[in-house]
């Protein structure tokens, strides 16, 4: 619901003048392909984590993404390494990653396991991302439409397979609060799209995730304030040790292109006594 109705608020809103959104064009879907199953594997992954783990667990893990994506904005994105600063910064988010499973008495296998298989697809899904940002012009509206719509198509076709959500659709009852919430989500998606794609057109990869990382702050308080899963307080000192050394992180800056090469020492060139191409012609 939440991925059809940001797809067809930009839709509307762009039929009515007030966004500029892309139409569906074969040579703009081609490279979203790959974004809708990093995507689609990250969130199916992330749900599978907080089924079997707490909420802390997976923003701790989720803080360390930024050591690896640091290398890949330099292997594959045009970045430098990180400085001191950030080097410090990766650091903190290591040694709060490293206590916090040292400490975690909840322990499952099966967590771990898909914390593992949600950090292939995020970290792919994050640089993929990136790159088409980079390569693909098009306005952040259409990038949009274009992830959600895509995304949302691609569910309805997987749906009809998930016995289990069927199941668990049949037993649940949904309360006016809980209808309103979830179409307050719907709404906060639409906003959370366009942000996030903004963001990442702007910055690099890995700047972006450590944005993210900063901002689950929020979750945590919420976490603590709603649920009764907590870690210990050992395990919140960790969580706040990663969430600040993510917040000391600097984004490093793009390569030099190097220099054009010199002309040959037999390559004729352009003087006042050479007449140019252009002069020739007329």
């Amino acid at each position: 619901m939440q991925l059809l109705f940001a797809a067809g608020s930009v839709k509307f809103l762009t039929i009515a003048g007030t966004l500029d959104a892309e139409k569906l064009q074969w040579r703009l879907v081609r490279p979203f392909l790959l974004i809708i199953v990093g995507f689609l594997g990250t969130v199916f992954a992330n749900i599978k984590v907080l089924v079997y783990s707490n909420v802390e667990t997976f923003i701790t893990f989720r803080s360390s993404t930024p050591l690896v994506l640091s290398v890949f904005d330099y292997l594959f994105l045009g970045r430098k390494l990180p400085g001191g600063r950030s080097i410090f910064s990766i650091l903190l988010l290591i040694l709060s990653c490293s206590g916090y499973t040292y400490y975690d008495q909840g322990f499952k296998l099966e967590a771990y396991t898909w914390l593992c298989v949600w950090y292939i697809f995020f970290l792919f899904e994050a640089c993929y991302v990136k790159h088409v940002c980079d390569t693909v012009h098009m306005s952040n509206w259409g990038r949009v439409y274009y992830t959600n719509l895509l995304s949302g198509l691609a569910l309805l076709v997987v749906f009809p397979l998930c016995r289990t959500e069927h199941q668990l659709l049949q037993q649940t009852h949904f309360t006016h609060a809980q209808l309103f919430l979830l179409c307050l989500s719907c709404a906060v998606g639409v906003c959370m799209s366009h942000a996030g794609y903004l963001m990442r057109s702007n910055v690099s990869a890995t700047a972006g995730v450590v944005v993210g990382v900063v901002c689950k702050l929020g979750s945590v308080v919420l976490n603590l304030l709603i649920w009764d899963q907590h870690a210990s307080p050992v395990q919140l000192a960790f969580l706040v040790l990663g969430l600040a050394g993510g917040s000391l992180f600097q984004q490093a800056p793009l390569r030099e292109k190097p220099p054009k090469l010199p002309r040959t020492v037999g390559e004729q060139q352009p003087d006042s006594h050479t007449p140019r191409e252009k002069d020739v012609k007329s």
